[in-house]
C-alpha cells in the first residue's frame, strides 16, 4: 500500500504542461484507451452522476482537430498575430492524440429537476467532476511516459467538433487534452509558500 502511494504522488508531482510533444507513443493506442475508459469510469461525481463525456482522437482524426481550430482562429485573429498562433496550433497536431472532455448537460439539467434545493449547485459540481476527470487522465498519461497539456479552445470550435464526429448537442465541450512523446521539458515550476496554503489543526 505504501508503495502505491508514493507512486501516485511521484506522478502527480512529474504531471506538467508539455507544449512539445511528438506523435510518437511509449505505449500502443490500445493502452491509451484503456487509460481513458478506466478514468471515465472510476473518477468520481456528485450523485454518483457519470455525467461526463470524453472522446479520444487519435491518427488523423487528432490532425483534423487541430486543422479545425486552427481555421476558427485564423478567422477570428488579426493577421499579423496569426503566426505565432499557428504554430501552436501546429506544436499541439503533432501529438499522438487528444482527449476532448465534455459534461453531458442532459444529466446535470435532470438532477436539477430530481433535486431544486440543489438546483444552482449541479453545474458547480459537474465542473468538479470534470477536473477530476482532467487530472486523472493526465496522471495517467504522465505516468505512462506521455506528456500533455490542457487547452481551452471551447466555446469557439463547440459546434464543430459537435457536428465532425456526431455527438449528441447536450454534450457541452470543457477542455482539449493533446498529447504524446516529451519533446522538450517544461521550466522550472514556482511554489507559493505552503505555509500560505495549508493549515493543520489538531
Amino acid at each position: 500500500m505504501e508503495g502505491t502511494k508514493t507512486d501516485f504522488l511521484s506522478a502527480i508531482r512529474s504531471r506538467r504542461s508539455y507544449y512539445g510533444i511528438s506523435n510518437q507513443s511509449p505505449i500502443s493506442a490500445d493502452r491509451v484507451k484503456e487509460l481513458v475508459e478506466e478514468a471515465v469510469k472510476h473518477t468520481p461525481s456528485a450523485f454518483n452522476s457519470q455525467s461526463a463525456r470524453v472522446v479520444l482522437l487519435l491518427g488523423e482524426q487528432h490532425n483534423q482537430l487541430w486543422d479545425m481550430t486552427r481555421d476558427v482562429l485564423k478567422a477570428i485573429v488579426p493577421a499579423d498575430q496569426f503566426e505565432s498562433t499557428e504554430q501552436k496550433m501546429q506544436g499541439f497536431r503533432s501529438g499522438f492524440g487528444s482527449v476532448l472532455f465534455f459534461e453531458d448537460w442532459s444529466v446535470v439539467e435532470e438532477l436539477q429537476g430530481s433535486y431544486p434545493a440543489y438546483q444552482d449547485r449541479f453545474p458547480v459540481w459537474s465542473q468538479h467532476s470534470s477536473g477530476m476527470l482532467q487530472l486523472v487522465v493526465w496522471t495517467a498519461l504522465e505516468a505512462e511516459g506521455l506528456g500533455a497539456s490542457l487547452q481551452h479552445y471551447n466555446p469557439l470550435i463547440d459546434e464543430k467538433v459537435k457536428e465532425k464526429w456526431s455527438l449528441p448537442e447536450s454534450w457541452q465541450l470543457i477542455a482539449q487534452m493533446p498529447f504524446g512523446t516529451p519533446t522538450d521539458s517544461p521550466g522550472d515550476k514556482q511554489f507559493k509558500p505552503i505555509e500560505e496554503r495549508f493549515k493543520l489543526f489538531k
